[in-house]
């Protein structure tokens, strides 16, 4: 990296999961630097939704270097997931029609509930897990396959945990790391943030926020689309023997089966 730089930087990996991302600095002058980072990350630059990208370069083997302007802030905890400004960025990327037609344009197919259904059915099957819990959340994905079906299809991040929401000094809000996104239906993004951090007194307000009525079509396809990344979780969890955190998604599941009777 430092070639790319210049004499007098500093770089040091950031962490996480793929080990491509990388700090610099220069004196007072910071970046944020990715190795093959997402391809639209300058439709979220543009629109704000990431720190502001400042350059991209491409290396002989192939590689696309990306460096981003440094942002002095915080990761949100995760009691404040409940916060307007959650809500407000959060649809503003649902209803980004600049970032849809980019996903589009590379190729990025629907993900839909049939398909969701396909693959948890071959994962289950590979991972040889046989959990009743498992098998009953198959039966109900599958059961209302068709009823959760929606014809709006937008870009979901996929991953909105509160570490991925940075609050810079200035109070700008950003959602970070984007390899995992996908066009499906928003209720995907929608049901892991509410399941997981608002209670559920407050759906309708926070939801009002984010500009949405709660009915039951969106409750049952919130609903449907967290019993099946449960699921994920767990053959997650099982196939790297963390044994501990599966059980803790199975007993998850199970509750999530129970209150839907």
């Amino acid at each position: 990296m430092e070639h790319l730089l210049g004499k007098g930087w500093e770089v040091t990996p950031a962490g996480g999961a793929t080990g491509e991302a990388y700090y610099a600095r220069f004196g007072e002058e910071k970046l944020f630097l990715k190795r093959n980072s997402s391809p639209f990350l300058a439709v979220l630059s543009a629109e704000g939704i990431v720190p502001k990208l400042l350059w991209t370069r491409r290396l002989e083997n192939g590689d696309v270097i990306t460096a981003q302007r440094w942002v002095n802030g915080r990761e949100l905890k995760s009691y404040e997931m409940k916060e307007e400004i959650v809500a407000q960025l959060l649809s503003k990327i649902h209803r980004s029609k600049e970032l849809l037609e980019m996903f589009k344009r590379i190729g990025n197919k629907p993900l839909t509930p049939q398909s969701i259904v396909e693959e948890i059915d071959g994962k289950i099957k590979n991972s040889g897990l046989n959990l009743q819990s498992i098998n009953d959340a198959l039966n109900y994905l599958n059961k209302r396959v068709q009823s959760v079906e929606h014809s709006e299809y937008v870009v979901c991040h996929c991953d909105i945990n509160h570490n991925n929401w940075v609050l810079s000094e200035e109070g700008d809000l950003f959602l970070i790391d984007w390899d995992g996104a996908i066009v499906a239906d928003p209720a995907l993004d929608l049901g892991l943030l509410l399941y997981l951090y608002i209670p559920t007194k407050d759906w309708e307000s926070w939801l009002e926020n984010y500009g949405v009525e709660l009915d039951e079509g969106l409750y049952n396809r919130m609903h449907w689309y967290v019993v099946s990344q449960t699921i994920y979780a767990i053959i997650w969890h099982n196939q790297r023997k963390e044994y501990t955190d599966m059980n803790y998604w199975v007993n998850y599941l199970t509750k999530l089966l129970a209150a839907d009777i």
